[in-house]
């Protein structure tokens, strides 16, 4: 079941981490996003953060699913998730960034229907004090991809 995150609730600060190292970038945008959790067995297992950007745009920030569940089809859930949100919110686009050695993460996001629309060169030597690898590769650049909602 995917719901949002209760206002007494903790952010799954554990979960957040997965998808972006940096504690204080993550309580930046859920600060001014809204959180919304995968649970399986009362255990949350997933996450992801819908984040108005402009008038008629919601950005889909931090999918993260717990890695004792990875291959089983949660992200996917999650981000179709997202976009049926975000459409029933009324939006009419709805945007997403992932680095550029996030070869799962731009293949998961191309099946669900986004479009890569940009790449935001050095993104994350700008945003991030310590380099991130992944998939042996230094995460540099921002991967921008949308999808109309109309």
């Amino acid at each position: 079941m995917i719901r949002q995150l209760r206002a007494e609730e903790a952010l799954p600060m554990n979960l957040l981490l997965l998808a972006d190292p940096s504690e204080r970038l993550v309580r930046d945008y859920t600060s001014r996003g809204t959180c919304y959790v995968l649970e399986k067995e009362e255990k949350m297992i997933g996450v992801y953060v819908l984040l108005p950007t402009r008038p008629d745009t919601v950005e889909l920030v931090n999918v993260a699913v717990d890695e004792d569940y990875h291959g089983q089809g949660f992200g996917k859930q999650l981000v179709l998730h997202a976009v049926q949100t975000a459409k029933q919110q009324g939006y009419r686009t709805i945007e997403i960034g992932t680095g550029n050695s996030g070869v799962t993460q731009l293949a998961l996001y191309q099946k669900c229907g986004f479009r890569m629309v940009s790449i935001d060169r050095d993104f994350f030597l700008r945003h991030y004090d310590e380099p991130i690898f992944e998939n042996g590769i230094q995460v540099v650049d921002m991967v921008r991809l949308e999808m109309d909602l109309m």
